[in-house]
């Protein structure tokens, strides 16, 4: 390994959740990755130590500006027992992708990974085998400098936890209920809708909140200048399939370029499927479902993977796609993706990366 950390073991392991009954994002392996920087030695001290808080000065910079990112990604242990990544170099170009737009020091992608890879393999027996389950892997770096004042941090923690999860969605690939949401706005562009950062999502809480109370489960969301051209799915990219064609909005500065969507668009070519990033309004999906075009439309995203929507509302009207059932694209999306991830078929795209 080019890099090497110091690794503490903890003295009182935990207990390890059920496989059946995991929720989302819950529950913490014994063990958690962190690296300091400063400006003389740039990342530094990298260590793997017992999961456990992490003490803050009340003035740090990330308390009160959010200079922070984060990223998410899955690793899986196969039948016969390898455990590997996926795409996690895609993950690690992001993260610098979005550090450049928070004035966050860039990280090596190497370095990145390697960390990853050193808190797998310590706690790699608390990865799940269950249908649908994984061990979610979150990095994040945020600014620990204490003052007050509008400026960039000196200096910085990143910081990787695991955790053992279940499906995202508590009934897995049953089809979800969508609120077209037309008041509030995700992002814009120019502002940090492609960064993966924490203010994207604090910022779309109470359109989140208002769709539950209307009984839907997730946001489609519409750009943030007309309100007219579809941009993403809560936190996940948005597919339809229109007449033999799939779709998805283009990256424009302010749609989260998802790694699980790049798949998504590559296995359509591979699989010789038309695949299409274009803009499209709500109108013009509105229309495609009255004609009876529109056949299909799912989410995309690393806690789901694929998610079916069933039922979408906008402005009064509710449409009902594919029956509230899944469509044949979302099924072999996710059957392949999940089946290269898992080890269950070849990796025939060279996207997983082993912890050895």
């Amino acid at each position: 390994m080019k890099y090497e950390f110091s690794v503490t073991k903890t003295t009182n392991p935990k207990e390890k959740p059920d496989p059946n009954g995991l929720r989302f994002g819950t529950v913490f392996t014994d063990h958690m990755f962190i690296m300091d920087y400063n400006p003389q030695d740039g990342w530094n001290n990298g260590r793997i130590v017992p999961y456990g808080p992490i003490t803050l000065d009340p003035a740090a910079v990330v308390l009160h500006y959010g200079q922070e990112m984060f990223e998410g990604l899955k690793a899986y242990k196969t039948d016969d027992g390898r455990v590997q990544l996926f795409r996690p170099y895609m993950n690690a170009k992001r993260a610098n992708r979005t550090n450049d737009r928070l004035c966050i020091p860039e990280i090596d992608e190497d370095l990145f990974v390697e960390a990853i890879k050193a808190l797998v393999k310590v706690d790699q027996s608390w990865i799940p085998q269950g249908e649908g389950t994984a061990l979610y892997v979150r990095p994040f770096i945020f600014g620990d400098e204490a003052f007050l004042g509008v400026r960039k941090s000196d200096t910085y923690k990143f910081v990787i936890i695991l955790s053992p999860v279940g499906p995202y969605f508590v009934n897995g690939l049953a089809p979800t209920k969508m609120y077209v949401e037309d008041v509030y706005v995700r992002a814009v562009k120019g502002g940090t809708g492609e960064a993966k950062c924490g203010g994207n999502y604090g910022g779309s809480l109470k359109a989140q909140e208002i769709a539950h109370e209307k009984g839907y489960e997730q946001i489609l969301w519409l750009d943030g200048h007309d309100q007219k051209y579809i941009e993403e799915i809560g936190a996940a990219n948005a597919f339809f399939v229109i007449g033999d064609e799939v779709i998805t909005s283009e990256l424009n500065g302010s749609i989260l370029p998802g790694i699980t969507r790049d798949s998504i668009i590559a296995l359509c070519k591979k699989k010789g499927i038309k695949v299409s990033e274009r803009k499209i309004s709500i109108d013009e999906l509105e229309e495609a479902y009255y004609k009876g075009d529109l056949h299909e439309m799912f989410a995309s995203g690393t806690a789901a993977i694929v998610s079916p929507v069933g039922e979408l509302l906008y402005k009064g009207n509710n449409m009902i796609i594919n029956g509230n059932k899944i469509g044949p694209v979302a099924q072999e999306m996710y059957d392949t993706i999940y089946g290269i991830q898992t080890g269950k078929i070849d990796d025939f795209m060279n996207w997983t990366v082993p912890v050895e």
